[in-house]
C-alpha cells in the first residue's frame, strides 16, 4: 500500500454548484480511490465530506457488478429522471411561449426521458434541440466556396476559418418549400441562412420569454458562449446548464458525404444499418457561420436492441459512465460527456460484432475502458459516423491528461468504488 500510486482532482474539477458536488459525492469515493484532495476543495465540497466517503472497493465480479449497478448506476437513473422532468416543464414553457411569439421556432413538448429534443450530457448538463418550422424538401448543394459575413451581414473577402467535416452551408433554396420568414434579413444574408443570426433572433426571444412565462427568478441565460445560447436554473437536486440549439430536422435522406458504414465490416448489421440511415440526420445552428450535422436519431437506433442477442453491451457503457461520472472525469463540468462515451461504444462494437465477444461483462467492459484510454490518451476520438473529424479537438489537453492517469490507474487494477 506503501508504493500505490495516487494522483490529485485539481481544484476546477471540485467547483462548481454545492447542490452539484452533494450528488457528487454520493457516487464518488475519497481516501480508497487513492485520490488525493487538494485544500482548495473546501470552497464547493468539504474536504471532511469527502473523508466520510469510506468505500469498500471490489473486483469485477459479476456480484460486485450487479450491486454496483443497483446502488449506483441505478440511484443515477432516477436522480436523472427527476431532474429531466423537472428541465422539460421549464423548457416547454419557455418554447411554447417563443412559439407563439414567432413561429418558426417549434414548442418541445414534455414527453419523459426519451425525449427526442433532449440528450443528458451529464447529469446536470442538457442540450435540447429546438425545431425550426416552414423549411421542407431538402436537397444537398452544389459544392462552392464557403461565404463570411460580420454580425451586420457585411461580407467578409477572406474565410474565417476552414470548415469541418461536421460542418456545412445552408441556402434556403436548398428547401423546395420555405415560409416567406426565411427569407427575412433577421435571418438570411444574399440567400444564405447564417446560424449567428437565426441564434440571435432566439436569444432575444428567449430573454423576453423568460420575463413573460415569468421565470425571471429562476432561468437566467449564460455569458461568454459566442452565439451558442444557454441557460442555468436550479432543479430539486441541483443547478442545470442547458444549451438550445436551434435545429433543421432532415429525417428523409442521409448526406451524401457521410460514408457509412465503412467496408468489410460486420457490426451493425446491413438490415441494421438501411434503418438507422432511414431516420435521417439535423443540422444545429450552433456555431456562427456553419450549421453543424448531428445524428442523434441515427445514434439512439443504434443504441436500440443494442443487446437482442444476449450480450452486456448496455450494462457495460452504463457502468463505464458511472465510473466516468464518479471517478475518471468527475465535476460540475466534465471535459467528457455521454456522448463521447456512445461513440466510445459504436467504435468498440464495430471491432467486436460477434455475439460471444459480449457474453462475459469483464471482458467487454475493460475492452471499452481501454478503448477510452486510447482516445483520452492520444487526444484523438472519432465521430462514429463521420471520418476525419477528432470530438476531442478543442478539448483541454492537460484535463485529459489527468482523466488519462485516472483510467491507467484504473486499467492496472480495475477494481469498483462500494458504499
Amino acid at each position: 500500500m506503501q508504493n500505490q500510486k495516487k494522483y490529485c482532482i485539481p481544484s476546477s474539477h471540485l467547483q462548481g454548484k454545492q447542490r452539484y458536488l452533494r450528488y457528487l459525492t454520493r457516487t464518488i469515493g475519497g481516501e480508497n480511490l487513492g485520490v488525493a484532495i487538494p485544500a482548495s476543495a473546501s470552497e464547493g465540497l468539504s474536504l471532511e465530506i469527502y473523508r466520510r466517503q469510506v468505500v469498500r472497493m471490489k473486483p469485477l465480479a459479476e456480484e460486485a457488478v450487479e450491486q454496483y449497478i443497483e446502488n449506483k448506476v441505478n440511484m443515477r437513473h432516477r436522480v436523472v429522471s427527476k431532474t429531466v422532468d423537472e428541465v422539460q416543464k421549464i423548457i416547454q414553457q419557455l418554447t411554447t411561449d417563443i412559439s407563439n411569439k414567432d413561429a418558426r421556432f417549434q414548442a418541445i413538448s414534455n414527453s419523459g426521458v426519451h425525449n427526442e429534443n433532449l440528450k443528458v450530457l451529464a447529469p446536470n448538463q442538457f442540450l435540447i434541440t429546438v425545431p425550426l418550422l416552414g423549411l421542407s424538401g431538402y436537397k444537398e448543394g452544389q459544392r462552392r466556396h464557403w461565404r463570411y459575413y460580420t454580425a451586420h451581414g457585411a461580407k467578409l473577402l477572406s474565410p474565417v476559418r476552414d470548415p469541418e467535416e461536421l460542418q456545412q452551408w445552408l441556402e434556403v433554396e436548398q428547401f423546395s418549400k420555405s415560409l416567406q420568414q426565411w427569407h427575412e434579413t433577421d435571418v438570411n444574408i444574399e440567400g444564405d441562412l447564417v446560424p449567428a443570426k437565426i441564434l440571435a433572433v432566439f436569444r432575444e426571444l428567449l430573454e423576453k420569454s423568460i420575463v413573460s412565462c415569468p421565470l425571471a427568478d429562476r432561468v437566467s441565460i449564460l455569458e461568454g458562449f459566442g452565439s451558442v445560447v444557454r441557460i442555468a436554473f436550479e432543479t430539486t437536486e441541483f443547478q442545470v446548464e442547458v444549451e438550445l440549439a436551434p435545429t433543421i430536422e432532415i429525417p428523409t435522406c442521409w448526406p451524401r458525404k457521410i460514408k457509412w458504414p465503412r467496408c468489410f465490416k460486420h457490426w451493425p448489421s446491413q438490415e441494421k444499418v438501411q434503418y438507422v440511415k432511414s431516420f435521417g440526420f439535423d443540422l444545429l445552428a450552433s456555431s456562427n457561420y456553419h450549421w453543424n450535422l448531428s445524428f442523434s436519431r441515427a445514434e439512439r437506433m443504434l443504441m436500440e436492441g443494442l443487446d437482442e442477442d444476449g450480450g452486456c453491451r448496455t450494462r457495460c457503457f452504463r457502468v463505464m459512465r458511472q465510473m466516468k461520472e464518479d471517478v475518471w472525469c468527475a465535476g460540475s463540468k466534465p471535459i467528457l460527456t455521454s456522448f463521447h462515451l456512445q461513440m466510445v461504444l459504436f467504435w468498440t462494437c464495430e471491432k467486436y460484432p460477434r455475439s460471444k465477444d459480449w457474453r462475459c461483462f469483464r471482458k467487454g467492459f475493460l475492452r471499452m475502458v481501454r478503448k477510452l484510454h486510447k482516445c483520452v490518451s492520444q487526444h484523438f476520438l472519432k465521430h462514429y459516423f463521420i471520418k476525419n473529424t477528432n470530438l476531442l479537438k478543442y478539448a483541454n489537453t492537460n484535463e485529459l491528461d489527468m482523466v488519462a492517469s485516472r483510467l491507467s490507474i484504473f486499467l492496472e487494477n480495475p477494481v469498483l468504488p462500494m458504499d
